[in-house]
C-alpha cells in the first residue's frame, strides 16, 4: 500500500508506516529545515508538494493512504457548522479533508496533541469527528503514550485511523496493544559530544544554580546530590525542577532544558538523541548529526512523530485490511 506523507515535518510518520511495510509516493511540507532535515534522512528526491493549503489536488497522483500530523494550532471553529464550507477558517485539518474527498483516499493516520480531546469543552474534537465522517469515513480515536511503545520518551498524543465507509467491514479497528518492554534509557542518551557537557564552564551554569535555589525549588534540591544517580533526567521547567528515572518528559518544539547525569556529569540532551527517543535509529540520526544544528534538530524532533507508535499503528492497520 502506498501513502503521501502530510504535513510531513521530518518524517516520523513516514519512516513509521515505511518500516511497516507501506511505500512513500510523495510529501508535503513548507519549513524549509524540516524540508532539508527530511531529504537527508531519508535519503529521497520525491516531490514535495509544499503548502497544502494551495495544494490542486487534480496535480495529486493517485494514493491509498494520508498521514499527517496536522498542525496544533489555536482552533476557533464557530457556531454549529461543521463542513468543508469552513475551509476559508484556515485550520489545515479542513485542507486535509478537503483532499481526503476530492482524492476519494481509502484511509487515513491523523495525530494531534492530546489537549486537542478537551479544547472548548470537547466541542472542536466532536466537530472534527463529525467532519471526517461527513466526507466518508469511519473514524477511530485513541490516545498513545510512546513509551508504550519501546521508546523511554513520555509523548502523548490522539491518533485517528480513518476508513473508507465503503470499505469497511463492520468490525471495529483496534488499536495496537501497549508493549510491556522498557528498554534502557542509557541506550538513548549516547551522545558523546563534549559540547553538550553542563557544568560551571557553560554560560548558563550560573543561571541553573540560582534556578535551583528559586521559591520553588530552594532546599529541595543540591547539585552534588543531583549528580550521584546515573542517567537521571533533570527538567528544568520553568518554574519548579522535575526529576525522571529510566524516561525522558515530551520533547516539544522550542523547548530546551532538559539535562541528565552520566559519568557523574550534567548533560544537556542532544538533538541526536532526541531523534533516537523519537524512534528513528541510530542510522537514520547519524545522517543528520553535524549537518543540521543541534538546537534545530531538538525543535524539528519536539515536532515529530514517534516513529515506533505509527508503526504499530500501520501494522494493525494493514492487519484491518487484510481482514477485509
Amino acid at each position: 500500500m502506498n501513502f503521501i506523507d502530510f504535513c510531513a515535518g521530518i518524517g516520523g510518520g513516514r519512516l513509521g508506516l515505511t518500516d511497516a511495510g507501506y511505500k512513500c509516493l510523495a510529501f508535503s511540507e513548507i519549513e524549509s529545515k524540516a524540508v532539508e532535515t527530511y531529504r537527508l534522512l531519508h535519503r529521497t528526491d520525491e516531490n514535495n508538494y509544499g503548502d497544502l493549503t494551495k495544494i490542486d489536488t487534480k496535480n495529486l497522483i493517485d494514493f491509498d493512504l494520508l498521514i499527517g500530523g496536522f498542525p496544533c494550532q489555536t482552533f476557533s471553529i464557530a457556531g454549529d457548522r461543521c463542513g468543508l464550507d469552513d475551509i476559508e477558517r484556515g485550520q489545515v485539518i479542513f485542507y486535509l479533508a478537503k483532499i481526503l474527498k476530492e482524492k476519494n483516499t481509502k484511509y487515513f493516520i491523523l495525530e494531534n496533541v492530546k489537549g486537542l480531546m478537551n479544547h472548548d469543552k470537547g466541542r472542536t474534537f466532536q466537530k472534527i469527528l463529525t467532519l471526517l465522517s461527513s466526507i466518508g469515513y469511519r473514524v477511530y480515536y485513541k490516545l498513545l503514550n510512546s513509551i508504550d511503545f519501546g521508546l523511554t520518551h513520555m509523548r502523548e498524543r490522539v491518533y485517528f485511523v480513518g476508513i473508507r465507509k465503503d470499505l469497511d467491514n463492520k468490525n471495529n479497528f483496534i488499536f495496537p496493544k501497549k508493549n510491556s518492554f522498557l528498554p534502557r534509557i542509557e541506550d538513548f542518551l549516547i551522545d558523546e559530544d563534549e559540547s553538550l557537557i553542563f557544568n560551571e564552564n557553560s554560560k548558563t551554569y550560573a543561571t541553573f544554580i540560582k534556578y535551583l535555589n528559586n521559591k520553588y525549588n530552594q532546599n529541595r534540591y543540591k547539585i552534588e546530590e543531583l549528580l550521584k544517580k546515573e542517567y537521571q533526567v533533570i527538567d528544568t521547567r520553568q518554574s519548579d525542577l522535575r526529576l525522571y528515572e529510566n524516561k525522558v518528559p515530551t520533547i516539544r518544539k522550542g523547548r530546551q532544558g532538559i539535562l541528565y547525569v552520566k559519568n557523574g556529569t550534567l548533560r544537556k540532551l542532544s538533538g541526536f538523541e532526541a531523534l533516537l527517543l523519537q524512534g528513528f535509529s541510530v542510522d537514520y540520526a547519524n545522517k543528520v548529526k553535524d549537518k543540521i544544528s543541534n538546537t534545530q534538530l531538538l525543535s524539528l524532533s519536539g515536532n515529530a512523530m514517534s516513529v515506533n507508535v505509527i508503526e504499530a499503528i500501520g501494522k494493525e492497520l494493514k492487519n484491518y485490511i487484510e481482514s477485509l
